[in-house]
Order: structure tokens, then sequence, then C-alpha cells
């Protein structure tokens, strides 16, 4: 009897073909939208780990794959990427900005990010990298892992800027309870010159580095690790629709855009969570921040949303 994805993770659904009766089909679509972790998703997952890269992922801290979803996806995956940064959604709540510099406005970000993508384009909530990376994810995690976070970054042609070292880690706020991994997909293909990843091999097993904000400039939403290895680096190139997948803290780093095209890429975070990995303070690195990208969020809240938030804090302070 053909075994289908879901059989391999040891979920029990047979593959039955095209005979499947409706109850059947039915009961598999419910199957699938657990799977995938999110209530809009209906994608099978076509695509899990082999032994081999789930070694070298434990080993190294991070794993490629030359193939998470399909080419016909990554066309419509392009089209509403560069739409969503070129109408400069999310600029207003703080959303969108600029990963390494002081925000000028969308149009002249060297790196722009935008946090939560899906949230301005529902399209992204229901698409094979998605139900892929999380079928993956778990083969990592478990079968409790479910999106953290997600995050898309458009570097412009030949200024795009580097993405400095650092390691995920760093960027949790306080109380944070989960340890995540991410998975990092080009739309085009990647290489040093554009801006491929490059990591430290092992770097996941090791202390978490102090940062600190970009050039040590607190208005910066990046940071920068200090003491990194670099003479550990390998370069990670690969072609449009491949994925990396890396712990959250295995050091990593992505080249500038010096090509001709923009260089995009869609990154999903998935955890689960565990009292073990709370934070129960803020890094002193992003204690200190003061960023434009703050003060737009802060003002889209609204005050009696700045007071919930505050009292949710305090109420995380008191019981953890």
């Amino acid at each position: 009897m053909p075994v289908t994805i879901p059989d391999r993770l040891g979920l029990g659904v047979a593959d039955a073909g095209n005979g499947l009766s409706a109850r059947a089909a039915e009961a598999r679509t419910r199957l699938v939208r657990w799977i995938v972790g999110n209530r809009a998703a209906a994608r099978v997952p076509t695509r899990i780990l082999t032994d081999d890269e789930i070694a070298v992922f434990r080993r190294d801290g991070f794993v490629t794959v030359p193939a998470i979803t399909t080419a016909e996806e990554l066309d419509t995956l392009r089209g509403a990427y560069d739409r969503l940064f070129e109408e400069a959604r999310g600029w207003k709540d703080g959303s969108l900005f600029d990963l390494v510099d002081v925000d000028r406005g969308a149009s002249e970000a060297r790196s722009p990010q935008l946090l939560n993508p899906s949230r301005f384009e529902p399209l992204l909530r229901d698409i094979l990298f998605r139900a892929n990376a999380l079928a993956m994810s778990r083969q990592l995690l478990g079968n409790r892992a479910a999106l953290v976070f997600e995050h898309a970054i458009r570097k412009p042609p030949k200024i795009g800027a580097a993405t400095a070292w650092h390691q995920d880690e760093a960027f949790y706020a306080a109380y944070t309870n989960y340890r995540a991994i991410t998975v990092w997909m080009p739309l085009q293909d990647v290489s040093p010159e554009n801006g491929c990843m490059l990591y430290v091999p092992g770097s996941h097993r090791e202390p978490l580095l102090p940062h600190r904000s970009i050039g040590g400039d607190p208005r910066i939403h990046g940071l920068e690790a200090l003491g990194v290895p670099v003479e550990r680096a390998v370069p990670c190139p690969l072609p449009a629709g491949g994925a990396t997948f890396h712990d959250c803290r295995t050091l990593h780093c992505a080249g500038p855009n010096l090509s001709a095209g923009p260089r995009r890429a869609y990154a999903l975070g998935f955890g689960v969570r565990a009292p073990e990995h709370t934070l129960r303070h803020e890094h002193p690195w992003n204690a200190e921040k003061r960023t434009l990208r703050q003060e737009r969020e802060r003002q889209a809240r609204g005050g009696l949303a700045r007071l919930k938030a505050g009292a949710k804090q305090q109420i995380k302070a008191l019981i953890r």
C-alpha cells in the first residue's frame, strides 16, 4: 500500500489514491490542517527531512534543502511579495522598517524587513512552503511545534546591505518561553553576490554571544554579535525555492546584494513552548533600543492597547 507524507510522520493516514470517499477526504483535510498548524491552511506536505539531513542539523545547527516548494508557487509569491514592499504595507504600525539603518522612509531602506507579512497578504497563510516547513520543523522539534514568527526581507538591487552576524535568540524579548528554528527560503537563486546565508557550524552548542545594535546605535533595530569566529563560516548558496533550517542559537549572517535584481527571502520560525527557556529580563542590547519602528508601533496601538500590554507584562513578571 502506498504511504503518504503524514504516514511517514507517524500519523497513521494511508493514501487511498483518487478513490477516497467524501468522509475520508474530509477526515484527511482535518488532519492536514492539524499538521500545518494554521486554520487557514489546507496544504498536504510534500517533503520531509531525510535521516541524513536531520543528522546534519543536529551536528551543525543548520541544514540546507534544495527544494521546499514549487516553481509555480514561487511565481505567485514573488508577485505578492513585491506588492507588499512596493505599497509599503505595515510601515505605519512599525511592521515594516529598515533592519540595518535608522528608519528614513520605506523607499530609502537598504534592507527593508516586514514582520508578519501574512497579516497583510492572506494568500501567504495557505502555501506549500508553510506546510512543508512546519512538517519538517516538527521532525526537529516534535509534534507540538507551531509557528511563532515570520518575516520577509527584500534587499534592493546594488545597494541591499549585508545582514550582520547574529543569533536569533539575541532578539528574544522578555518572557519568551520557546526555543525556535528558522526556515529561510529565497525567492530567487542566492549566491555570495546577492546575499546568500553564511553559518558557523556547531555554534548552536555554544553560548549566546554578547550583541549590540548595529554600529552601537540603539536607533537601529538590527543586532550584531561580538566575537564571531568568522574563520569557521560556511556560505550556503541556494536555488530559488530551496531552504535553510537553523537553530535559534546558530550564528549566521547574509551578504549584501550586489546584483542587478532584488534579493527576496521569506522566513518562518517554529518553536515549542518550554518554561525552562523563559527570559525574565530583556537582553541589555534590546532594553536600550530607541527606534522609530518602536515609536510607530506604539502610536498605532493606541492608549488602551498600550495599557493592556503593560498590564500583561506585569502579570507575566509576577507568575514566572
